[in-house]
């Protein structure tokens, strides 16, 4: 049954074409702001369905691989997270694509991506049955714990200045709940404004923040309308040496294990996978001061565990019929449609198709990693066009990319409210991290609080007595007490040497 699987696969050359193209797809679809690997699996979706099962799943499936990695290459190149998921690779990737070193950061990021999904594959082929069933013990009450412990990241993410982060994640919060409410259904803060009743997407959030403020802010500078930069590209092999590969052993160990862990726990995402890993790489290093300026620490952080986040999510797809995320919500379709359910007795009763699917995981992966090298001096150049013929074209594609998410010409204004919001940020020194991580957090701790409360009349008493709970309820305690311990040394340091 195994052998057969893996043969089905690697035997079929119309499957090995469809894995191919499903990658090239999800890289172009995953790398365009505004687009996302959603989008592209949602649009090939009912071409699948006149396939073979192992043909058809498999094109998903490098849609997937594909589109989750392609994000990186407009966050280095662009500053602008192509995907939800690849927002902290922006952090360091653009910074270093500023400084010349764009060849680098690509170069890091495609290995990384690569090493972080063929973790969670591994994982997923081994271990999988068992971490299903501990991410069942998850209840609203440990969501929302898990919510309140990543929501402390804003305190260790927050800049100089604490009190600036604060403001950021709470304005990131607030922004977060306009619209209905969830659970009750209640309208919040939409003033009459009915497009304001969805509230905003968080594409257009992403959008605006990162691209349209940049764009604002070049066009104050006097380089705006000349050449672009010239980039070095030619590195060796993926830019990282053997030396620095050692160095960052464990940040990649911890960060494909953050993405693994966050990817099984239903709703939560890469986006909050690749926060979580890049703060915790942060907060562990010996030279916190240095992220955000430009290092493949952080890139490292982001993209091993957002690649990981994949393999993660299809544990409690295939293992319990659990979609961990949107996209694999859509891969349940196409699993149903094709006669396959999900579930305990899926090794049982549809091992062919199981092992197939572990088998294109692996080449997807093999397959992203070509294709991203290969493009790596063309992705380069992009950093050569005048700044005066490139920004009008990101802004075509940031429109296009924001209506077509939801096909409202709102969300096209929405990135220039964002822009500007994001433009007067970054005149006040104000993080706007903080921000999207209140907005992407602040709604999974409101759901499941309420729903917490619910099954428990309004009992607070769960979220202490419950082992995992309080076990991140403290951690969010430590964490934040670390970091105004760190604060405080910070300070005193700093007051000798201004004597």
């Amino acid at each position: 049954m195994i052998l057969e699987g893996i043969l089905a696969v690697l035997l079929s050359p119309v499957c090995l074409l469809l894995i191919t193209l499903g990658v090239i797809v999800g890289i172009i679809f995953g790398s365009i702001p505004g687009l996302s690997a959603t989008m592209a699996v949602v649009l090939f979706l009912p071409m699948s369905f006149g396939m073979e099962p192992i043909n058809g799943i498999s094109l998903l499936i490098g849609l997937y691989i594909g589109g989750i990695s392609g994000g990186l290459i407009s966050a280095i190149l662009l500053k602008i997270p192509g995907t939800p998921s690849s927002i902290a690779t922006v952090f360091d990737g653009g910074p270093m694509a500023e400084k010349g070193e764009a060849g680098k950061a690509l170069g890091v990021g495609i290995l990384y991506s690569f090493i972080g999904g063929i973790i969670s594959v591994i994982a997923l082929i081994f271990i999988s049955p068992s971490l299903a069933d501990f991410a069942l013990k998850f209840t609203p009450v440990e969501y929302f714990s898990i919510a309140i412990f990543s929501l402390t990241i804003i305190a260790s993410l927050s800049g100089d200045s604490m009190i600036n982060g604060l403001i950021s994640g709470l304005f990131g919060i607030l922004m977060a709940m306009i619209g209905i409410a969830p659970i009750d259904g209640y309208m919040r803060f939409t003033f009459g404004i009915h497009q304001l009743t969805s509230g905003f997407d968080i594409l257009t959030v992403l959008i605006g923040l990162f691209a349209v403020s940049d764009i604002i802010r070049f066009s104050h500078q006097k380089a705006a309308g000349q050449k672009g930069q010239v980039t070095e590209y030619k590195i060796k092999g993926f830019g990282v040496s053997f030396k620095e590969f050692k160095e960052q052993f464990w940040n990649m160990i911890r960060s494909s294990l953050i993405g693994l862990g966050v990817g099984i726990l239903p709703g939560v995402g890469g986006s909050t996978s690749s926060i979580l890993a890049y703060s915790a790489t942060k907060n562990a290093s010996k030279y916190p001061e240095k992220f955000g300026t430009g290092i493949i620490d952080g890139i490292i952080a982001s993209e091993a565990s957002n690649n990981a986040t994949t393999g993660g999510a299809l544990i409690p797809l295939l293992t319990l019929g659990i979609p961990g995320n949107t996209v694999t919500a859509m891969l349940l379709g196409g699993l149903l449609i094709h006669g396959i359910s999900p579930g305990p007795l899926i090794f049982k009763n549809n091992g062919v198709v199981m092992y197939a699917i572990f088998t294109a995981l692996i080449v997807a992966n093999i397959a992203m990693l070509i294709f991203e090298y290969a493009g790596l001096k063309y992705f380069v150049k992009l950093m050569d066009i005048p700044k005066n013929i490139l920004f009008p074209i990101i802004m075509v594609l940031c429109a296009v990319g924001a209506f077509g998410g939801n096909s409202r010409v709102f969300d096209v204004w929405s990135i220039f409210i964002f822009g500007v919001v994001g433009y007067l940020f970054i005149k006040a020194n104000i993080s706007s991290t903080p921000f999207i991580i209140g907005f992407i957090l602040g709604p999974i701790a409101e759901v499941n609080l309420r729903r917490a409360l619910m099954a428990s009349d309004g009992s607070l008493l769960p979220f202490l007595t419950r082992p995992i709970s309080a076990l991140f309820l403290i951690g969010a305690v430590v964490s934040v007490a670390l970091v105004f311990k760190k604060k405080l040394k910070e300070k005193d340091r700093a007051v000798p040497d201004a004597v």
